[in-house]
């Protein structure tokens, strides 16, 4: 279970708490306020695949929109609630800051800065920190981005109908920055009850006082980062358009997020019990910053109810949800 470059206190830590670890990321959602013009982007953009169209399943009124790779693998998938009247996010401690998605080298990032000069898209240079390339921007909300060289690590299968070439594709999420006025109580949060470790530390250039941690699960590298920002001037955030919902990691079946939520109990967490969302089984608690996490299962996946071909293609409902279809649909405006 445990690959033999992990050091022994960590083992020792997941093997006292009787824990498999968590295998990186499985979706990010964020929220919209326009969901035609999110799915131009996203699609037309990016080049992510439209894997899952379906609704919030606490406010069927909303769509849940899934991108992601060829197959909609988990690892892959970044998600929208449309929410057009939750007022627009306001950055800041208690929020997600930017989603990292993964491209394959230096040069796709040099073929994204071309791209997103040509779609109007607004960026910044390209940046080294951390260890790591990237390249930030903004999605039409407003939702703070980073493409990130991968390094050519194992990443998600590129969607082979969309307008990206292959190897200059998206290949699914990196990481995602945390922002939270301390960083102690995040950070035991992260290592001593969900088993992460920390691999790098910095001074944000540009960003006077705001310090950066980053830490990884699993197995580690891209996919399964997360960086935590700090700083004396931070102001508070709130969530809302243009802004994260909540960060889902990936455990590999049901057994095991049953013990994560039994261990996160012990340790005093205020967890769920497990919702059953159809395409993948659900556990949520916030973790001190105030930040929502969500620990989701591989399966069953986004192929239990549509084929590879036809992903996307329609309205998908779980079977609780569709002796409702026909209301449910007359509620939803048209995706142009």
């Amino acid at each position: 279970m445990f690959p033999t470059y992990w050091d022994a206190q960590y083992v020792t830590l997941m093997v006292s708490k009787k824990l498999v670890p968590l295998n990186g990321f499985h979706h990010v959602t964020a929220v919209t306020g326009n969901i035609s013009e999110n799915l131009r982007f996203y699609t037309g953009v990016l080049g992510m695949r439209l894997v899952k169209k379906t609704v919030n399943q606490d406010d069927i009124s909303a769509y849940h929109l899934f991108y992601g790779d060829q197959y909609g693998s988990p690892g892959t998938e970044l998600t929208f609630f449309e929410w057009p009247h939750a007022g627009y996010a306001v950055d800041g401690t208690g929020t997600i800051g930017a989603i990292g998605l993964r491209v394959a080298s230096d040069k796709a990032l040099g073929w994204w800065l071309r791209r997103f000069d040509e779609h109007g898209v607004p960026h910044s240079r390209l940046t080294y920190e951390g260890g790591q390339t990237l390249l930030r921007f903004r999605d039409p909300d407003g939702q703070r981005l980073e493409l990130i060289d991968d390094d050519g690590a194992v990443g998600g299968t590129p969607w082979t109908g969309g307008s990206v070439p292959p190897d200059m594709a998206i290949r699914g999420l990196h990481s995602v920055t945390l922002v939270v006025r301390q960083l102690g109580p995040t950070a035991s949060n992260l290592v001593n009850q969900l088993g992460f470790r920390q691999c790098e530390e910095y001074m944000r250039s540009g960003d006077a006082g705001l310090h950066v941690v980053h830490y990884e699960s699993g197995a580690g590298g891209p996919g399964t980062y997360v960086k935590v920002e700090t700083g004396p001037n931070l102001p508070t955030g709130r969530s809302g358009i243009g802004g994260v919902h909540h960060a889902a990691f990936r455990v590999a079946d049901d057994s095991a997020q049953l013990l994560w939520m039994s261990r996160l109990a012990k340790d005093g967490v205020q967890v769920t019990s497990v919702i059953d969302r159809y395409y993948f089984k659900s556990i949520y608690f916030h973790e001190p910053g105030r930040i929502l996490f969500e620990i989701a299962t591989d399966g069953p996946g986004m192929m239990i109810d549509e084929d590879l071909d036809n992903l996307g293609d329609r309205l998908s409902l779980p079977p609780f949800l569709e002796p409702d279809r026909e209301r449910i649909e007359a509620g939803l405006q048209l995706l142009l």
